[in-house]
């Protein structure tokens, strides 16, 4: 465990009174290698760099560049070799590549590609981009097929829209040769998820970045499916707007959007028993159908922020937190949620209003990614945490800056936790008990 003291960066940055500890822990905090669920984690830092660690929190593989997520590949998807990584290999530099303000510099990149475990570039898109550039955000999949899917922004004008051009959010499926073979736009299919009076706020936004997808992925093989409900066919996309709350279902043969959850909740009465309706999602994240062979399998499970977002804006708590929901997607329904109460916390102790992920484990833990203050922890499905670790990559970021003055920040936009032998043999491993003192 590494301890980092703030007043130590003082010739790099100046620090000023400061809300959370001067001086407090990175690294491994806490370990139960008997209840936590062993393998690595890989993460893309705020340094720019792919991390690969331990469960000691000991680096034990990196890459000089980092994904938005930084994603290791399941060797099934890459003929069976090990250790290769999705990442952002080169930012846009020309004039008006950035379009939001303070946005850091993944939402600008040119180019992506696929590195091996050397390195090595085996794979690179942008230049047949759309615009000579990839502009890839927030989210990729590499389909069994060998094509990959990836999430996009392209900034248009939209008729309807006040602003004269909008960041719309595009998926574009690309073949190993570069070339685009499917692609859809959500400015396309927006009148079929709010109502009119929701139509004519989205139509009107403060920013052009006006859904922000955060999430986009395969519904991959599941019992919806299986039962006979065609709208979870396993080629489906499931995507999730944080600015509006929404999370979707797209038919990939038709495009357009078969289920929906929110952007309108019901109102569920504090201290009702799980399962009960869905209530107010706000800001959400990495939303998916967990996995078969999971606990949970078919269920979806997303990081429910409780960030600003909606249109009209969501209400949110003075001292609540985010939580953790697992939803049974066809009553709607939580069946299971992780808070920081369920850890004996104030709500307040766990949240994170931007980024953040998490993923049900073999094990039935839950990897979570506290994204803002990049903390990642294992929750046992009682909540007791038996793992949790801290970045120690700090680094400047236009994100969380309100003036001209840089500020430091380690935060980590998703954690994904990666079977030992999804890396080559003998990448060193350790899992020596860490104790709260």
């Amino acid at each position: 465990m590494k301890r980092l003291a703030l007043a130590a960066l003082a010739a790099v940055l100046p620090v000023a009174a400061q809300a959370v500890p001067s001086v407090y822990p990175t690294g491994v905090t806490i370990y139960d290698p008997a209840l936590a669920y062993n393998s690595y984690v890989v993460f893309g830092g705020t340094d720019h760099k792919t991390h690969l660690i331990d469960m000691n929190g000991h680096e034990v593989h990196r890459w000089e560049f980092a994904g938005f997520p930084s994603e290791l590949l399941d060797p099934a998807v890459t003929g069976g070799k090990l250790g290769h990584v999705l990442v952002q290999l080169s930012t846009d530099e020309r004039a008006g590549a950035g379009v939001v303000p303070n946005m850091p510099a993944e939402f600008r990149n040119r180019t992506i590609g696929e590195l091996d475990w050397d390195g090595k570039t085996v794979w690179e898109w942008g230049e047949q981009a759309p615009g000579g550039a990839a502009r890839q955000h927030h989210d990729w999949y590499r389909l069994a097929n060998g094509n990959t899917l990836i999430l996009a922004n392209a900034l248009h004008p939209i008729d309807g829209f006040k602003l004269p051009k909008i960041l719309d959010d595009v998926i574009y499926e690309v073949t190993p040769d570069g070339e685009i073979a499917w692609q859809w736009a959500a400015s396309d299919h927006i009148a079929e998820i709010f109502t009119k009076d929701e139509l004519a706020l989205v139509h009107n936004p403060a920013s052009p970045d006006y859904l922000h997808f955060n999430d986009m992925t395969p519904l991959g093989p599941n019992k919806w499916f299986d039962a006979g409900d065609k709208r979870f066919d396993p080629e489906n996309i499931l995507v999730d707007s944080r600015n509006a709350n929404f999370i979707a279902i797209i038919d990939r043969k038709t495009g357009k959007i078969i289920w929906q959850l929110g952007p309108d909740y019901p109102h569920v009465p504090p201290g009702t028993p799980l399962p009960h309706a869905v209530d107010q999602i706000s800001g959400q994240h990495d939303a998916h159908l967990i996995e078969p062979g999971l606990p949970g399998a078919g269920n979806l499970i997303v990081f429910d922020n409780q960030g600003e977002g909606g249109y009209p804006p969501a209400p949110l708590g003075v001292n609540s937190g985010s939580r953790i929901l697992e939803i049974d997607p066809v009553k709607k329904q939580i069946v299971w949620q992780y808070t920081a109460e369920n850890s004996g916390r104030p709500g307040w102790t766990f949240y994170s209003s931007f980024i953040s992920s998490a993923r049900r484990l073999p094990n039935g833990n839950t990897l979570i990614d506290e994204g803002m203050n990049g903390r990642f922890f294992q929750a046992t499905p009682a909540g007791k945490i038996v793992w949790e670790y801290v970045s120690p990559y700090f680094a400047t970021s236009p994100v969380g800056a309100t003036s001209t003055t840089p500020v430091l920040t380690n935060w980590v936009y998703r954690a994904q936790p990666v079977p030992y032998e999804w890396v080559p043999a003998g990448t060193p491993r350790s899992e020596t008990a860490v104790e709260v003192k």
